[in-house]
């Protein structure tokens, strides 16, 4: 009976995976498909990598959506490391409990609400101040910092609720004001969340499609949008081979992020 537990475990963790990673690997394949069909393979082919670098509209959509993404994680980071070190290192202040509502929120609700209340938020601003004169790159900011500041707070306040604070006390006890603590001892021992939290929010902001649908305008569809676009005409191996480099940034990105978290922990432990 127990040599038999070992076989199912094995087997059901093989079929777990190739239930997730099949259809990837799938997508990567076909990509070099000389054959427009993305089910039948005819042979091996670089062109649809050729013809995606020459889609302007692709090209357009990836750099924005970079740059969205970058901008939105590093707001989110700022803001939500500031709303982590009022949650775990201020005490009890009025306010906390709405604070820590506000902050966990939108980790339950669904992206559709999060987008529909943005939309009508930006309509109303329009209406009253005159801003923002139609949609574009910074309503979709906003909209994805409010998404993903929650999640770098989860992450940070956890970072700090492990660390030492008796070694920001001692700082403050040798004369040391409160920013040249936070700088020269608090981040420091935070960085790794604070590294994981950025990766983290810019992965929501690039993969994100809902809210980007409500709160994007003419001439700034982001990436995950335009590729909905075409999808709903037919899947092209234009875009596995798109899908093919996202999936290998991801991978490079995910290994470089686990190395330095591994380094930074293996530095804080010494």
């Amino acid at each position: 009976m127990s040599e038999r537990r070992p076989f199912l475990l094995y087997t059901a963790m093989a079929f777990g995976y190739a239930f997730l990673y099949l259809p990837i690997a799938s997508v990567v394949l076909f990509s070099f498909n000389e054959s427009r069909s993305v089910s039948l393979w005819k042979g091996f082919s670089l062109q649809w990598y050729g013809r995606l670098f020459e889609n302007q509209a692709v090209i357009d959509a990836a750099l924005l959506s970079l740059l969205i993404a970058a901008m939105a994680s590093t707001l989110a980071v700022v803001i939500g490391t500031m709303a982590a070190l009022a949650l775990s290192r201020f005490g009890r202040f009025r306010g906390r409990g709405l604070l820590s509502l506000m902050s966990s929120a939108p980790l339950v609700m669904p992206d559709v609400m999060l987008g529909i209340s943005a939309l009508f938020l930006f309509i109303t601003l329009q209406q009253l101040v005159g801003w923002p004169q139609g949609r574009g790159i910074d309503t979709i900011t906003i909209a994805h910092v409010t998404l993903c500041v929650c999640y770098v707070t989860v992450v940070v306040r956890s970072r700090l609720v492990q660390t030492d604070h008796s070694l920001e006390e001692a700082a403050m006890d040798l004369g040391a004001r409160p920013w040249k603590v936070f700088f020269l001892v608090t981040l420091p021992l935070i960085w790794p969340a604070l590294l994981a939290g950025w990766l983290l929010a810019f992965t929501l902001s690039l993969d994100d499609v809902v809210i980007a649908s409500f709160t994007s305008g003419p001439g700034s569809s982001t990436l995950p949008v335009l590729i909905l676009s075409k999808v709903r005409f037919g899947v092209t191996p234009e875009i596995n081979a798109l899908a093919t480099i996202i999936i290998v940034a991801v991978c490079l990105g995910i290994s470089l992020a686990g190395w330095m978290l591994h380094r930074g922990n293996r530095q804080a432990g010494a």
